[in-house]
């Protein structure tokens, strides 16, 4: 019997070819997570360098040495009274809210597949301003301020739902209602700090533009607290915002109910934002720009661009909180004049690409 001839050329190069699309999508990745890693630990070491400004550098500047050694409560005592009654409580609420605002960007902008689609753009700082500021016109105290905050940004998702949702209008002029409701609540909250007493018109100012100024412990713990246990919720869902991204059919074909994964979704990047503005206000810019930046820079979302968007937040809002202090010579200016200033160039370009897109997509 004569042994079997050898494969034919064609074959072996049909198997040889076989597994290269799966070989190109396994670089693909690997380049990614290269790329993500670089970016994340980029962002690590920028916050890092950021939060040792901030607390050396001032009217009293200190040597990070000092600085690190008050923080934990060693040393001189009126360093430890400075670094831990003042500076570091306006670090963290810096970094936490920063955080909050990029996370909750990014969600926002993936649920609705719309780059302009952010808490600040569609009303919900502007909500929570309200409700905090009316915790503060009722005499109610610092610790409540999350809460007021929290229930002024679901009455903005409500009144937005009201407006856009149930009229049936697209994302675009979903987000020009949420304009308008910012706008209005905006003026609400600008009528209650004419009408509160002296004494209380300072500690309402913050919610007209966002500030970090004279952020205290009391005010910043409890918000501080509900933010990084949205976070984590937000990082536990985000299995199924990533199956969303594949479109609605196809997720309710992998057996998700998509109604109910977006209601979570978007409570969870509406209470974000509500409790990051209950600690800064109503910062304009950030979560608005962050998850295109990391979008840039770190490709694709993946549950650790998520993670790089809360650190490009914080490295973001930090960055210009410093700029409010050291740079500017205007004492007390708030930081969200600074977002606000970046932001509104940045909103005017993202409008017309989006118009742009429309006009393409309906010829």
């Amino acid at each position: 019997m004569s042994p079997m001839p050898p494969a034919a050329p064609a074959a072996k190069t049909a198997a040889s070819t076989r597994p290269a699309p799966v070989k190109r999508v396994g670089a693909a990745r690997a380049r990614q997570r290269r790329r993500s890693a670089l970016f994340g630990g980029a962002a690590v070491a920028l916050l890092l360098v950021l939060a040792t400004v901030s607390l050396t550098v001032g009217e009293i500047p200190m040597t990070p040495s000092v600085a690190l050694r008050a923080l934990v409560g060693a040393g001189d005592e009126g360093d430890v009274f400075v670094v831990q009654e003042f500076l570091a409580p306006r670090l963290t609420a810096a970094v936490v809210a920063g955080a909050g605002l990029g996370v909750a960007g990014s969600l926002l902008q993936r649920l609705f597949r719309n780059p302009l689609a952010s808490p600040d753009v569609m009303g919900i700082t502007g909500g929570a301003s309200f409700g905090a500021v009316s915790m503060l016109a009722v005499g109610a105290s610092q610790a409540l301020i999350p809460l007021g905050a929290l229930g002024g940004g679901l009455l903005a998702a409500l009144l937005l739902g009201v407006f856009a949702w149930r009229s049936g209008l697209d994302v675009t002029r979903m987000v020009l209602v949420g304009l308008a409701v910012q706008a209005g609540l905006a003026a609400a909250v600008n009528f209650m700090v004419v009408r509160f007493p002296a004494e209380l018109a300072g500690s309402a100012l913050q919610w007209t533009t966002g500030s970090l100024y004279g952020r205290t412990w009391t005010e910043v713990w409890a918000a501080a607290g509900a933010v990084v246990l949205t976070l984590a919720l937000a990082f536990a869902l985000h299995r199924r915002l990533a199956v969303l991204d594949l479109g609605d059919d196809s997720a309710g074909g992998l057996g998700l109910n998509t109604s109910a994964a977006r209601l979570q979704l978007l409570v969870t990047a509406i209470v974000l934002a509500s409790l990051a503005a209950a600690i800064s206000g109503p910062v304009a810019f950030v979560a608005l720009a962050v998850p295109h930046v990391v979008r840039f820079l770190a490709g694709p979302p993946t549950p650790g661009t998520l993670a790089l968007c809360g650190l490009a937040g914080a490295v973001l809002l930090l960055a210009s909180d410093l700029i409010v202090q050291h740079v500017i010579p205007v004492e007390g200016l708030p930081v969200g004049v600074v977002t606000a200033t970046l932001g509104a160039p940045w909103l005017l370009v993202l409008m017309i690409r989006q118009s742009k897109a429309v006009n393409r997509s309906s010829l």
